[in-house]
């Protein structure tokens, strides 16, 4: 089994997306490591976050060698009463296979269902959200990742990678 952490920085109208795929959650060494530029990205649009980094995901899973079983995001599954958000679309695009496992640094009045999930010595949670698997079984990944601190270091890894992407330059 492998895990996929993923991660978006947006320079407009451009992104970089990361990917660190973990052979476990106990990984403290990645089994690979993608960025890749994304041109042409759709504008923000407020209740409809996916539809900007969908397709970036999309492109950066396009790259890798094997697809993970499950992906990692930075961000929510669900908002609660059904409404998806970036992690149930991700994983209807991926024909509901495998699972994805959100993990939010900040609570969203009314994400459901979301569990608060401790790490380290932090007595600030982190909010997990899951489809494809059960939550416990997501908040215990989670808690079991690689790293003392609040975020796991895979998740810190993928935003530093995408973050510190040299985007190519374009003519406009």
């Amino acid at each position: 089994m492998s895990i996929g952490c993923l991660d978006v920085h947006y320079t407009d109208p451009r992104a970089a997306v990361a990917c660190v795929v973990l052979p476990s959650w106990q990984a403290s060494q990645p089994a690979e490591c993608v960025v890749t530029a994304v041109h042409g990205v759709m504008p923000y649009e407020s209740g409809a976050f996916y539809r900007r980094e969908l397709p970036c995901i999309e492109a950066v899973l396009k790259t890798l060698r094997l697809i993970p079983e499950i992906l990692v995001i930075d961000g929510y599954v669900w908002l609660g009463k059904g409404k998806k958000c970036l992690g149930a679309h991700l994983y209807e695009a991926r024909g509901m296979l495998g699972a994805v496992v959100g993990i939010a640094k900040t609570a969203f009045s009314g994400a459901e269902p979301a569990a608060e999930v401790l790490r380290g010595q932090s007595r600030r949670p982190l909010f997990v959200s899951a489809v494809g698997m059960e939550l416990a079984e997501a908040c215990a990944h989670v808690r079991e990742m690689h790293g003392e601190f609040r975020i796991p270091w895979a998740m810190s890894e993928v935003d530093r990678l995408a973050r510190t992407h040299k985007l190519p330059i374009t003519k406009s």
